[in-house]
């Protein structure tokens, strides 16, 4: 029996995992860094116990660190939950040889299974169909008597979740991608190994969930699909997979239980394939840990995972023959992660204003409002899961729910899943993994009612300086003074660039507005709601806006979609922005490498300085050609959002 639970991880999967364990009766303990000291999976346990600095290497990856954590709480066992340790066949060794229990796979099969290459092996042994993967030395050198077919993929050895992994489509790319990939695998395994393997273009990412105790009971909880990625990174999945036949489902999961019976596995995991667009079958890897989207799994079982993870580790007997398990219905999961699809998944970081979702789905989630994005770690904000009878019911009610969600802060991707869900190919079940290129239109989906938004917002903001004027509010705003003259403010939309030109008449008693948006003239009245929304009728169609001001912007959100607007200063200096003497830092993070050296010539495009951020490499190249004058940053240094990296020197046209 387990009483009291160290949670060796943070975010959302902490918070989930102690939810679970506090129905079971079970304590638990978080652990935190010192970014994390106030953020929600902490006050989500009993207890929790600091771990060190803002990185994964100074906290969440210091394996002594967490088993000092575990005794000095009187904890008797350790879940890992995802990520950073959970697939560290050592971590896993030191939990149990300090006498407490490890939830999870033994060290024997992490260590198997844990590692691609190994697993690759054994799915051969097991008679599973997998590619052959040719295996690149501790110096990061290649065979040269091996021959590598594009595309290729470079992945790493250890762990998941899309890290270390890069795909290749020319041979004079892969020695960069190689050693790119073995950075980002080390700084978020602790383990540098990759390796190559085929790249299929247009398959279907599909997984089996597996879970087995120690007297022999192994079964499986269905599939999951998870086509639907960017960077090798899952961020919509469902159950069951929409396009594969009966014959292909039942291969799989013949598949999944032979490798994990060839193992003699325990606790949960998942076996992972690719399926061809011709239905061709193809092992991937092993995840020996809870997968991020095991929701959906659970709500088509009526499964706990968190609960029978706990109850196998403790030395029960699962308690389910393949017979029990039922799945009825389908599920959706759609992870809302702070990136913005139309800059190329760039990431943010920073405050979470406001945070605010629909009861009508389940929410899986490490932040709140007040919660702090860290550049230190994952993007993942919150998982959305749906399920319904049917499909494409499940679909229709995440996209409301995501549609009706404000998340006003950092950057996010809600709009490109609420158009995804709502595309016809996705409703027909066309998900490939090449489904964002060719549905590119779905990461920066067009939008017919913004001008809507920046009425409102005009709107409340001309209420708002009348409000606050005691001696002269009766009178127009702006310069003018005559109700009847327009008045011209200007906005932009956070993110957009472009500065949006307003300029409206009130007639008498706020009942006829005439305002027009960049020249366009709208016929508009309006009603200010208690709770800060505005009911705006525009051209005889009424809406409702409603707006949050945090942080010198207003948020907006109405017919399902957000926008963030910023007052533009009329008087000010319209010129546009002075050339920057070099790149600056999108956001903050660390430097990975150094490109370039004082004096070097530089085309536009080339790479000058690698930054990782969020657990993610970002290239910063040249917009121009230039000289470089002067490189102010070094590998290892941290650097803030709009640190200049690289001076050029300035160039003569003449």
């Amino acid at each position: 029996m387990i009483h009291r639970l160290l949670i060796a991880n943070r975010a959302e999967i902490a918070v989930r995992i102690a939810r679970t364990a506090r129905r079971l009766g079970i304590e638990t303990v978080a652990v935190y860094s010192e970014a994390d000291r106030d953020a929600l999976h902490v006050d989500a346990a009993d207890r929790g116990v600091a771990l060190g600095g803002p990185s994964p290497a100074d906290s969440y990856l210091r394996a002594e660190a967490l088993i000092e954590a575990a005794t000095r709480t009187a904890c008797d066992s350790v879940h890992p939950g995802y990520g950073f340790l959970a697939e560290n066949a050592d971590f896993a060794r030191q939990v149990i040889e300090a006498g407490l229990v490890w939830v999870g796979p033994t060290p024997h099969q992490i260590a198997l299974l844990g590692d691609k290459l190994a697993a690759k092996r054994a799915a051969v042994e097991s008679g599973v169909p997998t590619s052959a993967a040719v295996e690149i030395g501790p110096d990061g050198q290649r065979p040269v008597d091996v021959e590598v077919r594009y595309p290729a993929l470079v992945k790493a050895a250890a762990g998941g979740g899309g890290r270390g992994m890069r795909v290749i489509r020319r041979s004079e790319d892969l020695d960069e991608a190689i050693a790119a990939a073995r950075r980002e695998a080390l700084t978020t395994f602790g383990d540098g190994t990759v390796f190559i393997e085929p790249f299929v273009q247009r398959g279907r990412h599909v997984e089996v969930q597996i879970i087995g105790d120690r007297h022999g009971t192994i079964i499986h909880l269905g599939e999951r699909e998870c086509s639907i990625q960017r960077r090798n990174q899952k961020l919509i999945e469902e159950a069951p997979s929409p396009g594969i036949d009966d014959e292909t489902r039942c291969a799989l999961h013949a598949g999944a239980l032979a490798l994990a019976r060839h193992v003699r596995y325990e606790n949960a995991g998942t076996v992972e394939f690719i399926v061809g667009d011709d239905g061709a079958i193809q092992f991937l890897e092993v995840n020996t840990r809870l997968q991020v989207e095991h929701p959906v799994t659970e709500a088509t079982t009526g499964l706990d995972l968190v609960e029978l993870q706990l109850r196998v580790a403790a030395g029960d007997p699962l308690g389910l023959t393949q017979d029990d398990v039922i799945v009825r219905g389908h599920a959706i999961e759609a992870r809302v992660v702070a990136e913005d699809p139309a800059t190329g998944w760039l990431p943010s970081a920073g405050l979470v204003h406001r945070f605010a979702v629909p009861d009508t789905v389940r929410v899986d989630t490490g932040v709140r409002e007040g919660s702090i994005v860290s550049p230190d770690y994952d993007s993942l904000l919150a998982k959305m899961i749906a399920h319904s009878p049917t499909r494409r019911a499940a679909a229709a009610q995440l996209a409301t729910a995501l549609a009706a969600t404000e998340l006003h802060g950092p950057a996010t991707n809600l709009t490109m899943l609420v158009a995804t869900l709502g595309e016809q190919s996705f409703l027909d079940g066309a998900t490939f993994t090449s489904y964002l290129d060719e549905h590119a239109d779905v990461l920066d989906p067009s939008d017919g009612e913004w001008h809507v938004h920046v009425l409102a917002v005009v709107l409340d903001a001309e209420r708002r300086r009348r409000a606050d004027d005691e001696q002269w509010g009766f009178a127009p705003s702006g310069w003018r003074n005559l109700r009847t003259q327009p008045q011209r403010v200007v906005w932009r939309r956070v993110g957009h660039g472009e500065p949006i030109s307003v300029d409206y008449e009130i007639g008498k008693g706020d009942r006829a507005i005439t305002m027009r948006v960049d020249g366009i003239e709208h016929e508009v009245s309006r009603r200010h709601g208690a709770d800060g929304s505005v009911a705006v009728e525009v051209d005889g169609v009424r809406s409702v806006v409603r707006l949050h001001h945090a942080g010198g912007v207003v948020w907006t959100n109405g017919q399902g979609v957000q926008h963030c607007f910023e007052p533009v200063d009329r008087f000010g200096d319209h010129q546009s922005d002075a050339a920057s003497s070099g790149p600056v830092a999108p956001l903050p993070g660390t430097i990975a490498t150094v490109e370039v050296a004082k004096g070097d010539h530089v085309e536009a495009g080339a790479t000058l300085v690698v930054l990782e951020a969020m657990k993610m490499e970002h290239r910063i190249t040249a917009a121009i050609d230039a000289v470089v004058a002067e490189v102010l940053v070094a590998p290892g240094e941290r650097v803030d959002a709009g640190e200049v990296l690289v001076r050029f020197e300035e160039v003569d046209d003449r």
